[in-house]
């Protein structure tokens, strides 16, 4: 087939009520050889929908106007695929606009090559159109509007509504039960259970019992019979976190178990059909455990029918400040500060920041700084002693710390140099000071004292 012929023939309709947007989005398009059409109201936009067959609509979804984007999605999506563009991403917009038929989902700023690509992809297919069901939009703290967010909130979208298997991958403390109870809420069993179960919290016999249930008298304590956890999701969602952490002969079982669709309690030689979607994740790289022979081959593809990854806080550091502020919500409440919020230089530290825990590491520190301020805002002193060493050490001051050995000094010198720039860094602040040279108030008044330092 010959695209290029195709695509030359194309006609596509550009909402934005941004005119400068509608034109940029105009030249990237017509740069490709197809006809555009633009409209800064959706009112002209179902206008000209009326008056021409459109192969393509990229809208804004956020138009000022009565009518917003999904709304002109609900009344051209017969007529054309449609892509929507917002600069406010969430998974419930996603949600929302694949419920409702959208081809695609992109995020401002958006790249050039992926508006076109996605364009080329629409048109190519444009036959194609995603039937899915109506899905609630509780998410739980999921947010975030980096590109990286934005394409995981379209994948959920994408397969909640399926009984696949999902492995979820990400670091700890990224969010992937979140994911998991995003993908379960969003999905037919939305009304019965969610049952989640850490594996690697318990030994494997323990494990057994509580994901099969067991016979009274089985073990030692078995003082009556008990329905496992598998049985409890029934016609829910049964969702095994740390799943890399379970041992081989555990591994054979769950194998059995969702080839077989049925169970076996422990103590018991019956075995009950089961009906529950599964949904695992780890922090582990399942491949390699598995070329190490550390994972079954078979389970692991029986698990990763669908492979979703979470990315690190590391990798979407736009979303910081978003998260940092959910998270101060909450931890005003706990502390009683109605009026807290964060100093301009908080933020920037909170941005800069290698968060090696995640979200979960994010979280714990916004709550110890809410605790710790003292009046309506927080400010670095408020922060951990380990934000404020590494902003210490990589915040731009490279160039400061060069000062400090560039004439070579003698250890005497360099640690009286470090004193002084330590001191700078924390304006004065003695405490802190303290902290990050791993002093007490007593030694660091002596180390002022040797190097002829004065205190404010």
């Amino acid at each position: 087939m010959n695209y290029a012929m195709i695509y030359s023939m194309k006609k596509i309709l550009v909402v934005d009520d941004d005119r400068a947007s509608c034109e940029l989005l105009s030249e990237i398009l017509t740069a490709q050889n197809w006809t555009c059409e633009t409209a800064s109201t959706p009112e002209k936009a179902l206008i000209l929908s009326n008056q021409h067959k459109f192969d393509l609509v990229i809208s804004d979804i956020n138009l000022e106007a009565n009518l917003s984007g999904l709304d002109l999605l609900k009344r051209m999506r017969e007529k054309s695929p449609v892509i929507l563009v917002t600069g406010f991403g969430s998974l419930e917009t996603a949600v929302e606009a694949t419920r409702e038929g959208a081809w695609d989902f992109i995020s401002k700023p958006f790249k050039v090559n992926e508006i076109v690509a996605t364009a080329k992809r629409a048109m190519e297919k444009q036959s194609e159109k995603e039937n899915v069901s109506a899905m609630p939009t509780t998410t739980g703290l999921m947010v975030g509007n980096s590109p990286k967010m934005i394409e995981l909130y379209k994948e959920i979208a994408r397969v909640a509504p399926t009984n696949s298997t999902v492995l979820i991958l990400g670091e700890s403390g990224t969010g992937k039960e979140l994911v998991a109870r995003a993908i379960h809420q969003n999905s037919i069993r939305k009304d019965k259970p969610f049952v989640a179960i850490n594996c690697g919290a318990l030994t494997e016999t323990l494990l057994e019992a509580e994901l099969f249930g067991h016979q009274k008298g089985s073990f030692t304590g078995a003082s009556a019979d008990r329905r496992g956890l598998w049985e409890e999701a029934e016609n829910g969602t049964l969702f095994l976190d740390e799943i890399g952490e379970t041992s081989l002969a555990m591994q054979v079982k769950l194998l059995r178990a969702l080839q077989e669709g049925e169970i076996r309690r422990v103590g018991s030689n019956q075995t009950r059909k089961v009906n529950a979607r599964i949904i695992t994740a780890t922090n582990r790289d399942l491949e390699k455990e598995v070329k190490e022979g550390h994972f079954r081959e078979d389970l692991f593809y029986r698990l990763s029918v669908i492979t979703l990854q979470v990315p690190s806080l590391r990798e979407r550091p736009s979303d910081i400040p978003i998260l940092a502020e959910r998270f101060l919500q909450r931890a005003k409440r706990n502390a009683n500060k109605t009026n807290l919020n964060f100093s301009p230089k908080v933020i920037k530290i909170l941005s800069e920041y290698e968060w090696k825990g995640n979200v979960r590491e994010l979280e714990a520190t916004v709550e110890y700084a809410a605790l710790r301020a003292r009046g309506n805002e927080i400010f670095e002193e408020d922060l951990p002693v380990k934000l404020f060493s590494d902003s210490v050490k990589n915040e731009g001051n490279r160039a400061d710390l060069h000062r400090l050995y560039n004439d070579l000094p003698n250890l005497d010198e360099l640690e009286k140099r470090y004193l002084q720039f330590v001191l700078e860094e924390t304006k004065g602040n003695k405490t802190r000071t303290a902290e990050v040279l791993g002093v007490d108030r007593r030694t660091l008044y002596r180390m002022a004292e040797r190097f002829g330092l004065k205190f404010d």
